[in-house]
């Protein structure tokens, strides 16, 4: 039996730098350098076939902990609610007031990078609140 090492995780865009931007943003990850041989990412794009030409981007968790994440352009645009999303724990631990402060300061921090709010969850007595939000092509995702 195979044992799994890493994952990557995949979005489908039509802008996959500027998603891909984005998500380095929120998360504190970093583009990887270009492949070698390229000084640049710019470098390696103009190398390949002009139909493939920004059709890829990805951004690594600098500390090497997180998953990659890889961003492709498809042509399609997005239709229907993600069946997969990604919580960014900015509350753990937290809870009530605290909780919710710490929401809606990091809410704040990337609406002012393109993401909308979409709307909060009250803590229900399972769950603690969190916000819907959605990244800069409209992928749902959680401040949690």
């Amino acid at each position: 039996m195979a044992s799994v090492k890493q994952i990557q995780v995949t979005f489908d865009c039509a802008e996959p730098e500027r998603v891909a931007r984005f998500w380095c943003e929120v998360l504190g990850y970093v583009v990887p350098p270009p492949p070698t041989g390229f000084a640049t990412w710019d470098d390696f794009d103009r190398a390949v076939p002009p139909e493939r030409q920004g059709s890829a981007f990805a951004c690594v968790d600098p500390s090497g902990v997180g998953p990659r994440l890889f961003f492709q352009r498809v042509p399609e645009g997005k239709a229907v609610k993600n069946r997969l999303h990604l919580d960014v724990r900015v509350g753990t631990g937290l809870v009530g007031e605290e909780r919710l402060a710490a929401l809606e300061a990091e809410c704040a921090r990337l609406v002012a990078l393109g993401a909308v709010r979409m709307r909060l969850l009250r803590a229900d007595g399972y769950n603690e609140s969190c916000l819907v939000m959605q990244d800069v092509e409209g992928n749902e995702f959680c401040l949690d």
